[in-house]
């Protein structure tokens, strides 16, 4: 835990004159770079009246890598793996989202089969990610117990991505035009397996919760992001429906064939840390609806977009075996796939909210420009608002019901 204190000396006070003799003596708090409640190398500068915040400053760019400008110097294939590490506890909903914008750039349109993977892997990566937010959130609010049980049902899901991409952590499954291979055979049976276990296990862990009088006294009433104050600091995913706004691109502009496939988006009614605890794990539960439907119904076919000749590279067997085959793969490792002059932007409804891809490509292989719009950046944007105020405890609370990853917030 690093902090940093201060205390104003009489040479300041006095500087500061009647302004100063209103709000009394301040005193200035610095929260991380290294502290285990910001989830990463997240500063908070806070200043406090006693206990209670009168100002509060987060600090970024302790992690930044500058994947945007990277991109500018890979083809389209080869920035895959950095989506991974966006947020990294759900690498392959960021796959898709990043693949899905570069084909919309080729107007390229995948297999019914690829789409259903995609559907697939990005639910049981919100899983995931919900998995390891609940539990550190439960951890900030001193419920160890909840993030064992999280773990515990997080690492069925990692033998299954191990299974299905050959990681577990960074998987880089996805391609522009499909995914790396087609499900293994019995897979499909062994996520309707882990489903049904996963159900019962998800009450046990949220019972811990729900009605704990320590974490009820933590959460309800604290941090509270109205309607208004959501929509107007750009606040996407649970964070915004649990103020009651209830927006989720995957029902109002469906991608991938969601528009196939029943389930319900939870809203809160208050916009406190309860209200986002609630809507969470309500959403576990749809996702585990939609794999459902996604394995009874899943399609036949290729899972790539064989006409694409110029984007996804061909067979391994018919690289081995055929001159044209084997130029072609020659071509799309060395220049990458053949885009169109254009430009596009697509976003996909991530665990973490809105995860947008802006693609501006001048012809060729690699992307002339490649903006990211990272939910965890803009739901960090209400911080200064909502933890004016709070007494100090509950800044650990409020950081855990926003449920933000660094990776993708420090780009």
């Amino acid at each position: 835990m690093a902090t940093e204190i201060t205390f104003p000396d009489s040479a300041a006070r006095a500087a500061a004159g009647a302004e100063q003799e209103v709000s009394g003596e301040k005193m200035s708090l610095s929260m991380g770079p290294s502290h285990p409640s910001t989830h990463g190398v997240l500063r908070l500068q806070m200043e406090l009246d006693g206990e209670v915040l009168t100002k509060c400053d987060p600090v970024l760019g302790y992690l930044h890598r500058g994947d945007e400008k990277l991109a500018e110097n890979m083809t389209y294939n080869q920035f895959v793996p950095y989506t991974d590490r966006l947020d990294y506890l759900a690498p392959l909903a960021n796959n898709m989202a990043y693949a899905i914008a570069v084909e919309r750039l080729a107007k390229l349109e995948v297999p019914a089969r690829c789409q259903a993977i995609r559907v697939l892997t990005a639910e049981m990566a919100r899983i995931s990610a919900h998995l390891m937010g609940l539990g550190a959130f439960g951890l900030d609010v001193g419920a160890w117990t909840v993030l064992v049980h999280s773990l515990n049902q997080r690492e069925g899901l990692y033998k299954l991505f191990e299974e299905l991409t050959g990681a577990r952590f960074t998987t880089s499954y996805t391609r522009i035009g499909g995914v790396m291979r087609d499900v293994p055979p019995g897979w499909l049976e062994r996520v309707g397996a882990f489903c049904d276990s996963f159900l019962p296990a998800l009450e046990e862990i949220l019972s811990l919760l729900t009605r704990n009088k320590i974490f009820t006294d933590r959460t309800v009433g604290v941090g509270v992001i109205t309607k208004e104050d959501a929509i107007a600091y750009g606040l996407t995913g649970p964070n915004l429906r649990g103020s009651g706004v209830p927006l989720d691109l995957r029902k109002d502009k469906p991608y991938s064939g969601y528009e196939q496939y029943e389930f319900d988006v939870p809203v809160g009614t208050k916009g406190d840390c309860y209200d986002r605890y609630l809507v969470r794990g309500e959403e576990m539960r749809q996702s585990v609806r939609i794999i459902r439907q996604v394995i009874k119904n899943f399609p036949g076919g290729d899972w790539y977009a064989k006409d694409a000749k110029k984007i996804f590279g061909p067979p391994k067997s018919k690289v081995l075996t055929s001159m044209e085959e084997l130029i072609q793969n020659f071509m799309l490792v060395t220049e990458g796939p053949q885009m169109p002059a254009g430009e596009v932007y697509f976003e996909a409804e991530n665990p973490k909210g809105a995860l947008g891809f802006f693609v501006v490509s001048k012809g060729g292989g690699v992307p002339w420009r490649l903006k990211i719009r990272s939910p965890s950046f803009c739901n960090l944007s209400i911080v200064p608002k909502i933890c004016t105020g709070i007494m100090v405890s509950d800044v650990v609370a409020v950081l855990g019901s926003l449920d933000f990853v660094m990776g993708e917030c420090d780009r």
